[in-house]
């Protein structure tokens, strides 16, 4: 088993404003094969990103996985409405960075293992 990194296997991963109150984030891959594997690692999923964010839960709104688009999309409550004094980033463009560094367990066969723990 080896571990690749999500920016090494996803396509695109970018977020952005949602509205003055949230960010969204778009993860999203090639192809079905790789989606699929990010997906049953169970690497990114509303508690994972709770903790990578150090979100409560109930600051996570959105999270689906959609499955037509190969794309994981996740929508967070921001600190402070955007453009508002003292926000560091009005546009939510550079709030994906840490997720480019997630762990994605895989098998030399392309299997991934569910190990239910997430390794940053």
């Amino acid at each position: 088993m080896t571990m690749r990194k999500l920016a090494d296997i996803a396509k695109t991963i970018r977020s952005k404003n949602a509205g003055v109150d949230k960010i969204t984030f778009d993860i999203i891959f090639r192809t079905k094969e790789e989606y699929e594997l990010v997906c049953r690692a169970g690497v990114i999923t509303r508690a994972t990103i709770g903790k990578l964010y150090g979100l409560r839960q109930d600051r996570i709104t959105d999270f689906e996985e959609f499955d037509p688009a190969f794309a994981i999309k996740f929508s967070i409550l921001r600190d402070r409405p955007s453009g508002s004094p003292g926000d560091p980033d009005i546009f939510g463009a550079q709030q994906y960075a840490p997720l480019m560094d997630i762990k994605v367990p895989v098998y030399a066969t392309g299997r991934v293992e569910h190990t239910g723990e997430v390794k940053w």
